[in-house]
């Protein structure tokens, strides 16, 4: 009977990992630097797909941090993880500027237009996409891998070493067996892939829906997307610097 209690434990323990996993994705700074990512996209396959890599490079770092810490006993300092939420701020921050810059880039010809009628004077902004000697060339298979590939990953691994600190830390009061905290790790890591991947598909569906004859409400919303990242990496990045004092560190 103790036995079978303790295997119910553990079942228990290792599904609270995985839904934590799930809850973990929809955290703020997760969904802001995804979207980011995901408005480059019109497509909502591909959209979902950024989500999983976010997740594959955010498990792949817990587990590593987690084997650090579980297996070889290594602490991480306080200091260190602040630093590490720091990173991801400006991270949140160059992911926003590179989406509002990539809009401005389409737009090769930005001027206004002034015309008149009714005896009254207007003026209009007026865009034209940028045409470029390579459109319609179909992107070889390698540039689509790292274009869609590197960048997710990427992130989703500076994110997982960021919240890393804290996690291992709790796995370690709460779990003694290295091989069943590893699992929950592991666990979490595929709670927050599967939860990711659901929610990116989600967001990039007003792109793929805009993005084909919805030009401008398109290049819209990934301004929006970019404005939004930037407004909340300085915002974060001003909490973990000033409100947490990690400034100071360096002093």
């Amino acid at each position: 009977m103790e036995t079978s209690f303790t295997s119910v434990g553990i079942f228990a323990l290792l599904g609270l990992g995985l839904l934590f996993g799930l809850k973990h994705a929809a955290e703020v700074d997760h969904v802001v630097a995804v979207s980011t990512i995901v408005s480059e996209h019109r497509n909502v396959l591909r959209s979902a797909l950024v989500g999983g890599l976010w997740g594959i490079g955010h498990t792949a770092s817990l587990v590593v941090v987690g084997v650090l810490v579980l297996v070889f006993r290594i602490a991480i300092p306080p200091r260190a993880a602040n630093w590490l939420e720091f990173a991801v701020a400006l991270m949140i921050i160059g992911l926003g500027v590179v989406a509002v810059l990539r809009v401005l880039r389409k737009r090769a010809d930005v001027h206004l237009h002034r015309h008149s009628h009714d005896g009254q004077s207007h003026v209009h902004i007026h865009f034209h996409e940028q045409r470029t000697e390579h459109a319609g060339v179909a992107p070889s298979h390698s540039h689509v891998i790292s274009k869609l590939g590197f960048k997710p990953l990427l992130v989703g691994a500076l994110h997982g070493l960021a919240g890393s600190a804290a996690l291992t830390l709790l796995v370690l009061t709460q779990i003694q067996s290295v091989s069943l905290g590893l699992l929950y790790l592991t666990l979490f890591g595929v709670g927050s892939t599967l939860g990711m991947l659901l929610m990116s598909g989600v967001i990039g569906l007003p792109f793929a829906l805009s993005g084909r004859r919805l030009t401008s409400i398109n290049y819209g919303l990934q301004t929006l997307a970019g404005g939004l990242s930037i407004a909340f990496g300085l915002w974060y990045a001003y909490e973990t610097a000033v409100i947490n004092s990690l400034w100071r560190t360096i002093l």
